[in-house]
């Protein structure tokens, strides 16, 4: 956001998937069916007799609740069960019936986000991919290990949530909804004295009716409404009050607004918490295990009893090494069975089949060797009972404390959330603006044009515009600027941000999902949710990886296990109370077990999650993994000149004529014909012009009506006012127009072009009638900079549409040597392309729809947060403050998460190199030392633990460039 609070982002930045003709969703109580409404218009219709045949025609059809058609209108409505049929067949049998049907939504799009339970590596993502792309009306779906979200776009009219879910259960993961629908703008009221069908159809059919209400979905068991409503047309209030006036005679209806609980958080605390259990429960049967195998044995004579025959070989021992561990083995360890069987059934490996294959060979062989002494009085053996329970035990630790760690790279992102307070104080103005009333009510009962007083100390609710009193406001926590902002009536504040002093009373102009925070929140979901391209090399070993782990461990068993029975390696390498084949066995258990697929699947998205979090708490928000890999690529910035390196505000400093025309009249052609534009130095001359207007005696704000608006893309305006052609522009759209440039006017163009000033000339019926000199301050921290991207590497290119000398007086300001003038917005892409010829990896930074363009083009375009929509939309990097520090601080930020996932590779992939020979015995003849399973498998705990820490340690991330007052006088570097 600019630091006077006066633009913001005024749609979503994460716009939802287009859709089409919305149908409404509705519930039939009498029945657990979903129902479903299509609208759409019916040609050909001559008569009331062609209107029942078409209805006649669909009634017929299965799944069908009601049909209606308007034979005046030719507009026909079909309530049916999607379960049953779908909209395209209601389609199809009119125009069998031989009627055209328009206006008829193909496609219903609508998209979804589940919480997907289960997830341990790559290949869990992949397959619950796999699960949702083959569902039949899913278009596309994006399933994000990390966060442990799913997004998913579906087809309406061929499917729904409950289908998709299922098709996650049906490949052994958990799911829950969490947000379904294209409208954001959805309020959940719980309602009373609600008691039967009948109850919820005259709320329904009340809501339905109501101005601004798009859909209604009615839970009568819950007593809850989920209304989808056009902010702009009504809000949560006052669909509480038509709840309210739905009363009649002795039945009384009320609502209120109902807060979901916070689910991801509870769940969270919720597997910790099962996590943490189980280990603890494991280690009560481990513990004594491990101590009756491992340290009684070596502690004569009190581990003797162990040792006392029950019958035959059997001893104490054992027969309590087998009973701790059972319960351990198929009890506390049946989710890496059911792990494995779902992982196999769809024909995929993850680590819960290593796991189960690790303990159960562990296990199964104590058991023959438990059989084996039962029933001889010979045979000594060893078991290996603490193998599987330890193993186990160890594993459940680790999925504990990376449980745990894995909930802190979501820290930033709780922390945006709960920026917005839970209450304001909504306020009643009289006709002169004095209050009359105050109320507290929550923040999510606020609507559109609500004023509400904001005290010192408080925050602000939601996004608005001040409309009385003087405060500073810290924004900190949004743009991530220290200093606090002055506000006065006219500015705007963001919500979420502290009142320092002051009171304000406010006016509300974005609520809900529209507000800066909502925005930025969205942002950095969808972020998080992206795959970033690097990801590409973790997919990939993890399709081979668990089966290449399972021969390796075989190999490695049966490699040990034939040496040994041929004897080419000595007796005495063998432990006491082993032979051979139980060597192998433990070399291939450990194979089994130390090798860690999760580790690679954390590598890159904990650390995209914590970066683009901390991203969004220094005021960059990062629209996902590949935005990031990019960045850190980047050789050279592409810098527009216009509220990129200047302030953007352009102020005229002089205006001269070189006609006949009075100052008054030019002024008043002027003015019309810049009124249509957008562009910052056309409002620039517009506010210039009427107070010269003013000045000399005239007395009316009214502009002259322009014909023929055109705007020529980098050169001006022009039109036709009265019977006057007037041009308004630059040399260049003098040029184009064969306007004349004289001598005076040249000397004029060139005077100021010189001292950095923009001239706008006006030609009128094709003569030059006089000029506009714009100034636009160039902002304070641009020329350091330019001179810290030059330090880390990073050339920088200035191109704008303004002139020559203009441009180059700037350049010389700032210190870019190179320069690319009087270019429209498609040249403006086109030289960033030219520069992609070389092979340079380019970033754009605009903030204009002109450059729009530029910023598809490039590698990474950053878009300034006061800067349109459009360029918004456009960009891959949006800079909050609109600070040019922050160019800095995402390059930076990228190059710090890139060197972080290379670090977790290597962490990943380093420990799995060397793990796995040392598990298989590489050491073992020179050195003697050997992994038993139970520390392979708390090894392979470590590395997923590991890699997650390395990247919560990017939560320390530091700016680079530091400013030491607020003027920007002094900085240096800093290393994060």
């Amino acid at each position: 956001m600019h630091p006077n609070g006066k633009d913001d982002l005024k749609v979503p930045l994460l716009r939802p998937a287009d859709g089409v003709t919305a149908s409404l969703s509705t519930t039939d109580h009498r029945k657990d069916d979903r129902v479903r409404s299509v609208s759409f218009k019916v040609s050909d219709i001559k008569c009331a007799s062609c209107a029942v045949s078409i209805e006649s025609a669909v009634r017929k059809l299965n799944g069908v609740k009601s049909v209606s058609v308007s034979p005046l209108q030719g507009h026909a409505a079909v309530t049916y069960i999607p379960e049953l049929i779908n909209a395209r067949k209601i389609k199809e049998c009119i125009e069998e019936a031989g009627f055209a049907v328009s206006e008829f939504p193909e496609q219903d799009i609508v998209v979804c986000r589940l919480r997907i339970k289960g997830m341990a590596c790559t290949s869990c993502s992949e397959s619950v991919e796999r699960a949702l792309s083959m569902v039949d009306g899913v278009k596309k779906a994006v399933v994000g290990l990390a966060l442990e979200e799913a997004k998913v776009h579906y087809d309406g009219n061929i499917t729904d949530t409950n289908r998709i879910i299922e098709a996650i259960e049906d490949a052994g993961f958990g799911a829950d909804l969490i947000t379904t629908g294209n409208d954001l703008n959805k309020v959940h009221l719980k309602l009373e004295g609600v008691n039967c069908p009948e109850d919820a159809a005259v709320i329904q059919t009340t809501l339905e009716l109501a101005e601004g209400v798009n859909e209604v979905e009615m839970d009568l068991a819950g007593e809850k409404v989920v209304i989808a409503y056009d902010p702009d047309l009504t809000g949560p209030r006052s669909l509480i009050h038509c709840i309210k006036e739905a009363s009649h005679g002795s039945k009384s209806y009320n609502a209120s607004l109902y807060i979901a609980p916070r689910r991801r958080e509870s769940e969270q605390q919720e597997e910790v918490r099962m996590y943490r259990n189980q280990f603890l429960l494991s280690c009560l049967f481990s513990v004594p295990v491990f101590i009756f195998s491992m340290v009684l044995p070596m502690l004569h004579p009190y581990g003797n009893w162990l040792e006392y025959k029950i019958y035959n070989m059997l001893s104490i021992g054992m027969l309590l090494r087998w009973m701790l561990c059972t319960p351990v083995q198929f009890v506390i360890g049946r989710r890496f069975y059911v792990g494995a069987y779902h992982a196999l059934r769809r024909k995929s490996t993850n680590m819960d089949v290593l796991v189960a294959l690790g303990t159960n060979a562990a296990y199964f062989y104590s058991v023959y060797v438990m059989i084996k002494a039962l029933t001889s009085d010979k045979f000594e053996g060893q078991d290996f009972f603490e193998t599987s329970s330890m193993l186990i035990s160890f594993i459940l630790l680790g999925k504990y404390l990376e449980i745990v760690a894995k909930g802190k790279t979501s820290d930033a992102l709780a922390k945006l959330t709960d920026l917005a307070p839970d209450t304001a104080c909504l306020v009643k103005l009289d006709n002169d603006g004095n209050v009359i009333s105050e109320e507290e009510i929550s923040t999510q009962l606020i609507q559109r044009n609500d004023v509400f007083k904001i005290i010192p100390g408080s925050k602000v609710p939601v996004d608005g515009i001040v409309i009385t009193g003087q405060s500073h406001v810290n924004e900190s926590m949004i743009t991530g600027e220290a200093t606090p902002v002055a506000k006065r009536p006219g500015d705007k504040v963001i919500g979420g941000t502290m009142n320092e002093n002051g009171c304000l009373l406010v006016k509300a102009t974005h609520v809900g999902s529209e507000t800066a925070l909502s925005q930025i929140v969205q942002l950095v979901e969808a972020a998080q949710l992206a795959r970033a391209p690097v990801q590409k090399l973790a997919d990939q070993i993890s399709r081979f990886f668990v089966p290449t782990v399972v021969v390796a461990a075989f190999f490695t068993w049966l490699g040990w296990f034939i040496l040994g029975l041929i004897g080419l390696y000595p007796t005495w390498w063998i432990p006491k109370a082993m032979d051979g084949f139980e060597l192998a066995l433990q070399f291939g258990i450990s194979v089994l077990v130390v090798a860690c697929p999760c580790a690679l699947g954390l590598a890159t998205p904990t650390a995209v999650m914590v970066a683009t979090g901390k991203g969004a708490s220094q005021g960059v928000l990062i629209k996902g993994g590949d935005a990031l890999e990019k960045a850190h690529k980047v050789k050279t910035v592409v810098f527009d000149k216009t509220g990129t390196l200047t302030i953007g505000k352009p102020a005229v400093v002089s205006a001269v004529l070189f006609s006949s025309y009075s100052m008054e009249e030019f002024c008043d052609l002027a003015t019309a014909a810049e009124v249509n534009s957008e562009h910052p130095i056309a409002k620039a001359v517009m506010e210039h012009a009427k107070r010269l207007r003013k000045k000399f005696g005239s007395s009316t704000d009214h502009n002259a009506e322009v014909k023929d608006f055109e705007v020529h893309p980098g050169a001006g305006v022009s039109g036709k006012v009265g019977e006057k052609v007037v041009l308004v522009g630059n040399r260049k759209l003098m040029q184009a127009s064969n306007v004349a440039i004289g001598h005076e006017v040249q000397d004029y163009l060139s005077e100021n072009e010189q001292m950095a000033r923009s001239c706008v000339l006006v030609a009128i019926d094709g003569k030059i009638a006089g000029a506009f000199a714009v100034t636009d301050p160039v902002k304070p921290e641009a020329g350091r900079v330019i001179s810290f991207l030059h330090s880390m590497g990073i050339s920088s290119i200035m191109v704008t549409g303004d002139n020559w000398a203009t441009a180059k007086a700037i350049s010389k300001q700032v210190g870019i040597q190179e320069v690319f003038a009087e270019t429209d917005p498609v040249g403006k892409a086109d030289r960033i392309k030219d520069l992609q010829m070389k092979g340079m990896t380019v970033a754009m930074v605009g903030d204009g729809i002109n450059d729009s363009p530029a910023l598809v083009a490039a590698d990474v375009g950053m878009a300034i947060g006061a800067g349109t929509d459009v360029a918004i939309e456009a960009a891959d990097i949006v800079l909050i403050k609109s600070n040019l520090e922050d160019v800095i601080t995402a390059i930076h930020l990228s190059r710090k998460t890139m060197s972080r996932i290379r670090l977790n590779y290597v962490w990943a992939l380093g420990y799995n190199v060397l793990g796995l020979p040392i598990a298989a015995g590489i050491l073992y003849p020179f050195t003697g030392i050997r992994l038993p399973p139970w520390l392979a498998g708390a090894c392979m705990a470590a590395s997923s633990l590991s890699v997650v820490c390395s990247s919560l340690l990017l939560q320390s991330y530091k700016k680079p460039l530091d400013v030491h007052d607020a003027r920007g006088q002094n900085y240096c570097p800093k290393s994060a």
